[in-house]
């Protein structure tokens, strides 16, 4: 199975992911390199770690000079073209599905790249929202917002659209239980401290009634949601914004962690962290962990279209 690896922001760190995990990943998959041989070469130079001979590439982008640990307009413009290449192969059916390194926002800012990061634009291209799902195998929490600011948060939350979230969410990846998060202190205690709660419930129902099995449950409590005893009946989370989420899974998996982009005609998994300039080309030796285990789901994902013919 081909899946496009995206390099993300050559001054970070991802490249030297790529390089060091490949005997493991070629295992997986068979991964095709979006990045120019000289971009790699250069790399691979001030690395000093030699390029492993079946380490195919695809071309992207413009050249330029890597300055390791700094966010540039080039290396934000490479990231991305990196990433829409990608996108273009598997529109192509070329590979199966994408997994991206990651990219620097401030970088592509610099660039003149309007979008906040991979999400937003997959969104853009596709013309749909993608349903951002972070974690690992032991826990997935998606997020019905993500990147917004949280005042604007509760005008969000409408039955409507949550159901047709929640929908969408079980059509990818088919949990028989999901739990939902509430918005609110306590789930709201019944009105006396929100009442976001009545529109999370009313999606909930209208959600297992479509379904026609009881998939959802909650609105759950927050800061009770991922105790251990919760975590042995449910793996899969519903949260109403970014960090209610993302503080468990990055608390408990932080290694772990993947980020998943769902209810999009094409695969895209990816790293769960950072580009790292403070780790980048300096000999510290950054996990692989996150980025093997992007692999692995984009590979289970591809397999799981084919046998439901998604």
């Amino acid at each position: 199975m081909k899946l496009a690896v995206t390099v993300g922001d050559l001054n970070g760190i991802g490249i030297e992911i790529a390089l060091k995990a490949h005997d493991q990943i070629k295992k997986l998959c068979h991964p095709l390199y979006i990045i120019d041989q000289s971009m790699l070469q250069q790399a691979s130079q001030r690395l000093r770690i030699d390029i492993p001979e079946d380490f195919e590439t695809y071309p992207c982008g413009e050249s330029f000079t890597l300055q390791p640990g700094k966010a540039t307009k080039e290396s934000g413009r490479y990231s991305y073209d990196s990433f829409l290449t990608g996108i273009a192969l598997s529109r192509q059916s070329i590979v199966r599905g994408i997994v991206t390194l990651p990219i620097n926002k401030e970088a592509w800012n610099k660039a003149g790249i309007a979008y906040k990061g991979h999400t937003d634009m997959l969104a853009d291209v596709f013309s749909q929202d993608a349903i951002m799902m972070i974690g690992c195998e032991h826990l997935f929490v998606a997020l019905f917002t993500h990147h917004i600011p949280l005042k604007k948060v509760p005008g969000k939350i409408e039955a409507k659209a949550l159901q047709a979230f929640m929908q969408t969410l079980y059509q990818e990846i088919k949990e028989e239980k999901i739990g939902v998060l509430g918005l609110n202190p306590h789930a709201g205690d019944n009105g006396v401290i929100g009442d976001e709660e009545k529109e999370i419930s009313k999606a909930i129902h209208a959600a297992n009634e479509a379904l026609m099995q009881e998939v959802f449950v909650g609105p759950l409590v927050p800061d009770t949601a991922f105790t251990s005893s919760m975590r042995e009946k449910i793996r899969y989370f519903v949260c109403m914004y970014h960090d209610q989420g993302l503080i468990a899974t990055k608390a408990l998996y932080f290694e772990e962690g993947i980020n998943v982009s769902l209810g999009l005609p094409i695969i895209r998994t990816s790293v769960d962290h950072g580009t790292a300039y403070d780790k980048a080309y300096h000999d510290k030796n950054p996990s692989t962990l996150s980025y093997i285990n992007a692999v692995k789901e984009a590979v289970r994902l591809a397999i799981k279209r084919k046998k439901f013919r998604i």
